[in-house]
């Protein structure tokens, strides 16, 4: 069962009924809103999962309401929801980062799937920001000094060049190694090189 809530969003009562019994026979837990504007009203930047919109809405349309939440800072995956003259509408979403759009009349396991995806596609997301952000605060445990060591290490530099090259003593690079090491929680140079890939911050300092 996936993690996080889908978030729907459609001024057709008929709708937000069908997709939430559709969503909950495939082992989503939804929450439905009629307007955007509601939805806005109620959303909070803790909210886990994806959201699902219909993109023309009475009030707010579901593009606008994706705009807001973008400037939010909202980093939900959003499927939206069209007639077959919103596609080019559609398209643009996907060009502002939206995860899929399914047209109406739509396949019932289509959506659900692509609900699915979206939610470990957020989930996975989160995962890596959250092990993105402990790496960060492991880093800013480091020292200057040791930050230079790290630095030669990941260059495949042996300890004795560092030594010369830092005009320090080898055991003193030794015990760098071994406090790096210990403060980035790992056990040899290759995982200290896979646990800081991907990783800006280190190019950084």
């Amino acid at each position: 069962m996936t993690s996080g809530l889908a978030y729907l969003v459609d001024d057709d009562a008929a709708i937000r009924d069908a997709l939430v019994w559709l969503l909950r026979s495939r082992g989503i837990a939804a929450q439905t809103w009629s307007s955007s504007e509601a939805f806005l009203a109620d959303y909070q930047k803790e909210m886990r999962g994806c959201l699902i919109l219909d993109i023309r809405m009475l009030g707010m349309t579901g593009i606008e309401l994706f705009d807001r939440l973008l400037s939010l800072g909202c980093s939900m995956p959003a499927i939206f929801l069209t007639g077959h003259g919103d596609v080019p509408l559609a398209v643009k979403a996907l060009k502002r980062g939206a995860f899929d759009f399914i047209e109406k009349p739509f396949n019932d396991n289509e959506l659900a799937d692509r609900v699915i995806e979206a939610l470990q596609f957020e989930e996975s997301r989160r995962g890596r920001d959250a092990d993105k952000a402990q790496v960060n605060e492991r880093l800013a445990a480091l020292t200057e000094r040791e930050l230079e060591v790290m630095a030669a290490i990941l260059a495949g530099k042996l300890n004795k060049v560092i030594a010369d090259e830092l005009q320090i003593a080898m055991r003193t690079v030794e015990v760098h190694r071994a406090r790096i090491f210990e403060k980035m929680g790992v056990r040899s140079a290759v995982e200290l090189a896979q646990r800081l890939s991907g990783n800006s911050s280190i190019d950084s300092r």
